[in-house]
């Protein structure tokens, strides 16, 4: 006697066009929310060999470095949570790297994240914004 065959579900490491396309639905309603909270956007998906910058953006005179999370089921807060202290450093890392290039000195550096549920019964996403959700980290601290 054998077991039944498991019911094969979509999975995102099935299906890696499912989860590019997610994500790119997601960053353009980080876009779009931005810009209504009048924030200027000047980078988009800017990589580097430690990742990845979702957006870059200026509010007002602070450089803002956005990290995008979304989920169909999980909480804001658990989306959050996921920016853990490796994803912390990685970020870092690419931002002082990003103003290194620029030799951008003395610039005031924002770390948000902005945090995307799409309910399946909602027309629209959640939003929530983290303002200022962690400072910078690792050996390369910078000071804003």
């Amino acid at each position: 006697m054998s077991l039944p065959e498991p019911k094969k579900e979509l999975s995102f490491t099935r299906h890696p066009w499912w989860r590019r396309w997610f994500g790119r639905r997601s960053e353009k309603a980080a876009y779009r929310f931005l810009r209504r909270q009048h924030f200027k956007i000047i980078g988009q998906n800017l990589e580097d060999h430690a990742g990845e910058i979702d957006l870059l953006a200026v509010d007002q005179r602070i450089l803002v470095i956005v990290e995008v999370r979304s989920s169909e089921f999980a909480t804001h807060m658990e989306l959050a949570a996921s920016v853990n202290a490796e994803k912390q450093r990685r970020l870092t890392q690419a931002a002082l790297r990003f103003l290194q290039r620029r030799q951008l000195k003395n610039i005031p550096v924002r770390f948000d994240v902005l945090t995307i549920r799409w309910p399946s019964s909602a027309r629209y996403p959640e939003i929530k914004h983290f303002r200022n959700a962690f400072p910078a980290v690792g050996k390369f601290q910078m000071h804003s």
